[in-house]
């Protein structure tokens, strides 16, 4: 038991079923000062002498939540954007529906935008605003583009990963990459060992690769990540599984069988957009059996149309289309009308991926853990991700129902 804390200059409470790393604690208490947490448990045994009233029945308090994949939200783009209130702007929409720590993805471009805007995004993480830095490409392969320009896709370069990896400012996250293009998993210098050496995260996605090749990556990725002192963590991962993979088939399993087996074993963490688009509810449900809420992370894998209304947007250099809540690349048809093609992102905010997941029949401490604890793991930031003595005041209030009410990011309300 800690001392008495009612006292205390900054000292505060919120109450409420809280969701802990490990189970739904009813009628829990969170205890919170200097903008660090400092007790969790239950509202009998808290150490304070006045407690707030219980909440309406079935109020919940999360740990902030922590998306890996994000391109943007409220009608901002991180692979366009041109300044700092851009980045702001896309934040702070993810932000007030409670992923208190977010990284800034970008898509294919060329190398001087890629250059342009990861600066950009590195400063941004200077100040706080983003976590880091995701790039998603250019190393990928051309068959399974999916809403990625292919035009912009090249061979793996070590060089250009050093670059980028410069103008981060140290905050370059992960990198997606398909083991089977040239120079990206060939062995010596390659981006696998480029990417580990800057402190980044191989991330195995857009990929067209055999089993045996992605195999054979994760293999090296791993060996590389436990002998580096640079390591976030010691597992790569899988950008958005099953999406923009060759899919599994019982002669082929391809990528998808590679990478469920290397979660399995703990060699590896899987993203999943399980927004009800991307995945439909039984795959969500049968990835997290199999590999459980720690070798998997909901992501949003969200663009510029989260929170905003059906309409046209960009993406990097795709024009993008939403309708029905759901993203599309608008394609031009010589002499005729533009037409939707591939899936082009998501629209959700990560609280709403995890309504999702337990609607799905995941546990609801199993998709918050895939939403927070283990997507800090991944992140190497053991301060946030879990309601949990000494991290950082990051929660958010919610209804039975998974609707934000309140929004706490480093023990100030921003909703």
């Amino acid at each position: 038991m800690v001392d008495d804390l009612s006292d205390g200059p900054g000292a505060s409470t919120v109450r409420g079923d809280v969701v802990t790393p490990s189970r739904v604690l009813r009628d829990g208490v969170v205890v919170l000062d200097g903008g660090r947490i400092v007790w969790v448990g239950p509202a009998g045994a808290a150490p304070v002498r006045d407690l707030p009233p219980a909440p309406p029945a079935g109020t919940l308090v999360l740990p902030g939540l922590v998306d890996l994949h994000c391109h943007g939200g409220g009608g901002a783009s991180f692979p366009d954007a041109t300044g700092a209130d851009d980045v702001r702007r896309a934040a702070d929409e993810h932000a007030r529906h409670g992923t208190t720590t977010l990284v800034a993805s970008l898509v294919t471009a060329p190398r001087d935008v890629l250059l342009a805007r990861t600066e950009l995004l590195g400063r941004a993480a200077d100040d706080g605003v983003v976590a880091g830095v995701h790039l998603e490409g250019p190393f990928l392969s051309r068959a399974r583009c999916g809403a990625q320009h292919p035009q912009h896709m090249v061979a793996g370069d070590a060089g250009l990963v050093r670059e980028l990896a410069a103008a981060a400012r140290g905050h370059l996250v992960s990198m997606t990459v398909a083991p089977e293009v040239p120079g990206v998993a060939d062995g010596g210098d390659d981006v696998l060992a480029a990417l580990v050496e800057a402190g980044a995260l191989p991330s195995v996605g857009h990929t067209d690769g055999s089993a045996e090749d992605v195999e054979a990556a994760i293999a090296r990725a791993f060996d590389l990540l436990a002998t580096s002192s640079r390591a976030r963590g010691p597992r790569a991962t899988a950008t958005h599984l099953f999406n923009g993979m060759r899919p599994l088939h019982h002669r082929d399993p391809g990528p998808v069988a590679a990478c469920l087996a290397a979660a399995a074993r703990g060699e590896l963490v899987v993203e999943l957009v399980a927004d009800g688009t991307h995945l439909v509810p039984a795959t969500v449900r049968s990835v997290l059996d199999l590999v459980g809420p720690d070798g998997a992370v909901l992501v949003t894998d969200a663009v510029a149309a989260a929170g905003m209304a059906d309409g046209d947007y960009r993406l990097g250099p795709q024009a993008v289309r939403v309708a029905d809540g759901v993203a599309r690349v608008l394609e031009d048809v010589p002499g005729g009308s533009p037409r939707t093609g591939a899936i082009a992102g998501g629209v959700a905010h990560l609280l709403d991926v995890v309504r999702t997941t337990v609607a799905a029949g995941v546990p609801l401490a199993d998709a918050v853990r895939a939403a927070s604890a283990t997507p800090a793991q991944v992140l190497g930031r053991p301060d946030v991700g879990a309601l949990v003595a000494g991290r950082r005041a990051d929660l958010v209030v919610t209804t039975d129902l998974l609707r934000p009410v309140r929004v706490m990011r480093g023990g100030g309300w921003i909703t």
